[in-house]
This record gives structure tokens, sequence and C-alpha cells, in this order.
């Protein structure tokens, strides 16, 4: 499951209920977080300034400091503790942990600088902390195949990658929208399944626009390896997780 760090922090506790309930039915979730706008706020009270290009934060060594500080403490931790409050285990890591998530420089990293791709994903310490009976939650800070320099890495790529080498075929979008809408009969609906394909073409007729955008690449980026469809959900919608593993047309489900 991705989920974004602001949609997390809105996530009615119900959520964290609803994934108990998967634990006890012996499903669990392995959770890859972001935290944008958190990294940025910080950033700003700082008085550290980053852009972006093309979506990608432009992160320097001060800018990674702040990054795995946010990530890997503040938003990390506090999935865990609203997690535990459940009942459920958690384990909170990073992907520097246990060498969990190796990852090279961007293809334009002279533009982005330390922004990293996966290259490999520790998968065998995951399931083991999945075995000893806690849900993983992971920031996605990865780590050179050397061990001393560290990347930040798009929370979308690390948790397509994630569940790639997991060997899972579907991934769960956890956002504040509730899928993929487009204007029928002058209503707007949501639109059930749809392919990598329609998506390209939606957001050329416009179907698709503004913050949308953002959110259906990122999807994409996670049909990767072995992982066939993604569902984009709305994480506030009551027992969403169950209602998407039952198979309940929730959502909006991309596939290849």
């Amino acid at each position: 499951m991705k989920c974004g760090g602001s949609t997390l922090a809105a996530l009615p506790s119900s959520f964290f209920e609803d994934m108990r309930h998967l634990q006890e039915e012996g499903i669990v979730t392995v959770i890859v977080h972001g935290g944008g706008p958190a990294i940025s706020d910080t950033l700003g009270k700082l008085g550290i300034e980053s852009g972006f290009v093309n979506g990608l934060r432009v992160t320097s060594e001060a800018v990674l400091d702040v990054v795995e500080m946010v990530l890997s403490g503040q938003i990390n931790k506090e999935i865990v503790r609203r997690i535990q409050l459940t009942g459920a285990k958690a384990l909170g890591l990073s992907g520097v942990d246990g060498h969990l998530i190796e990852a090279k420089p961007v293809a334009n990293s002279h533009e982005v600088g330390l922004v990293g791709d996966v290259t490999k994903v520790n998968a065998e310490l995951i399931q083991g902390i999945v075995g000893m009976g806690y849900i993983p939650v992971i920031a996605p800070v990865g780590l050179g195949a050397d061990g001393g320099q560290r990347y930040n890495i798009n929370a979308d790529t690390a948790a397509g990658a994630v569940a790639s080498h997991l060997g899972v075929e579907q991934m769960v979008v956890v956002t504040d929208v509730p899928g993929i809408m487009k204007v029928v009969d002058g209503e707007k609906q949501v639109l059930p399944v749809v392919s990598v394909a329609e998506i390209e073409e939606m957001i050329t007729s416009g179907d698709i626009y503004g913050g949308m955008i953002p959110k259906v690449r990122a999807a994409i980026a996670c049909i990767q390896g072995q992982v066939q469809e993604v569902v984009i959900v709305n994480g506030s919608e009551p027992n969403v997780l169950s209602k998407v593993l039952k198979g309940e047309g929730i959502g909006t489900r991309i596939v290849r």
C-alpha cells in the first residue's frame, strides 16, 4: 500500500482498525509512505531552498537531512503509533535499515541531485518482519550499493519497487479522492477500471487534469515487475482496504 504523508494525517482511526482486522485474518499490509508537504514545511522553517523538476524534489545533502528526519522520524513514527493504538503490531523502518532499499542516481541527477531509482529491495527482510507478526511501515530513503550515499526516493517509485520485489500482483494507493473521475452525461462518475493507455488519452483530452495528473502518473509508475494492477481509493471510505481485497467495486482499478 502506498500512502501520502498528508493523506495519512487526515485518515480516520477506523482506517487503521480495518488494517488490524485484516492482520487478524492473516492479510498483512506493507506500507510505503511519502511526506512531501511536511518536508516542504520543515525546509521552509529552516530556510533551506528546494524546488521541483518534473515532480522530483531537487535534493542536496542539506535537503536530504530534512527528508530523512521528516520521513524516517516524524511521519514514519506517527503511522506506527496510529497502527499500534488499534492493538495491531507495526515496525517502522526506512530503506537505509538493513539495506532494505538500494538505489542509484536517477538519469537526470545533474538536475535533481541526490534522488534515487530503486535497484534492489531486501524482500527477505520485509517477509521476516511480516513473519514475526508486524506490519512494516517503510520510509522511502535508500542507500547506494556501497552503503555510503543516501538517496531521496519518490514514494510512488519506492512503493512500486517494493511491491514488485515482494511479488504481489495488486497495490493499493490511498488518496483523498474516490478514484479517477470522468464526466458522463453531465455527471462526475468514478471509473471502475481504466488501462494505462486510456489514462494517457484522458490526460491529453483534459478529462484528467490538475492535481489528479501526478496521482495517476504515480499510480502508473507502480505498475512494474509483478504488479498487474493498482487500485486508487479514498482512505476515508469505511473499511476501504477490506472492500478492495474482497473485490468490491470501489475506487478505480488501473490495469496494464
